[in-house]
């Protein structure tokens, strides 16, 4: 119960600054990059100092590089420069340092700055490219995989009998999963809903597309969760790092975003889920 307690606290102290988020980005989207860019950046720092890495400037500044302009190129026309200059930069490296960075450090490295990147990087898309909606968006992909996973967490807690994945997640359950998905789907129902009625009264919500991203969230966040803590049990580590009490590092906060933002950005570019009312 003391880290259902510490879990609790560190939400109650972290929400009013995620308002206070969703508000500036109202005034303007460019808030959202900024803000994206950075978490990215961070996310790629936890995850290569996971496995030792960080340490190494020649592995750590070209991925930083890399992870944090993704997300400011997402919706232009220069989307695909950020990666072209990592790739390039990775080998030239490689070539001239050989002896000092192997390939097999590289690999790893550029695979998950590559996953956080472009996860991130379509989180970016849709609150930029989709600018007059950015709040809505970005409500959307946090609230999603966060709630599926506090509705796991407490759905496990006092329902959990049986172990969903033990030799990676031991804690997570079948009941919790099945938790989860009721807590998505209700969550994107009620973010549409409210931003329809409170926020952008002149817009149409897609209720069946919202339903299609609870559904269909809820499943890839758990795979999103499964896989960095996959990695973690590689290396024996807990969390990725200590900024959220309870939560761990910010990587352990957005990994089921880095999976579900992709996610969401398919499902709108085939089912629009928010349009503007035409009167």
């Amino acid at each position: 119960m003391t880290s259902m307690k510490t879990r609790l606290l560190t939400a109650v102290i972290a929400i009013p600054l995620i308002l206070l988020v969703i508000f500036l980005i109202t005034q303007t989207f460019w808030v959202a990059t900024v803000i994206l860019s950075l978490a990215t950046a961070l996310m790629t720092m936890e995850y290569l100092t996971a496995s030792k890495l960080a340490k190494n400037p020649l592995i750590t500044l070209p991925a930083l590089l890399f992870s944090f302009t993704s997300p400011l190129f997402a919706h232009t026309k220069y989307l695909l420069i950020p990666l072209f200059a990592y790739i390039v930069m990775v080998f030239f490296i490689m070539i001239l340092k050989n002896e000092d960075v192997t390939y097999k450090e590289y690999a790893f490295a550029f695979s998950g700055t590559f996953l956080i990147t472009f996860g991130m990087s379509c989180f970016s898309y849709l609150c930029t490219f989709y600018s007059f909606f950015s709040a809505f968006f970005f409500v959307l992909v946090l609230a999603t995989p966060w709630m599926a996973d506090a509705g796991a967490y407490f759905a496990g807690t006092f329902l959990g009998k049986h172990k969903l994945c033990p030799k990676i997640s031991p804690k997570k359950t079948v009941e919790g999963f099945l938790g989860g998905v009721v807590f998505c789907i209700l969550t994107a129902i009620i973010v549409g809903l409210i931003f329809q009625n409170l926020i952008y009264k002149n817009t149409e919500i897609n209720y069946m597309a919202l339903v299609a991203v609870g559904v269909l969230d809820s499943v890839i966040s758990v795979i999103g969760d499964l896989s960095f803590s996959l990695i973690k049990r590689y290396y024996n580590i807990k969390d990725y790092g200590s900024i959220f009490p309870g939560h761990g590092g910010m990587l352990d906060r957005c990994d089921s975003v880095i999976f579900t933002a992709p996610l969401i950005l398919c499902i709108n570019q085939i089912i629009p889920i928010i349009f503007v009312r035409i009167v």
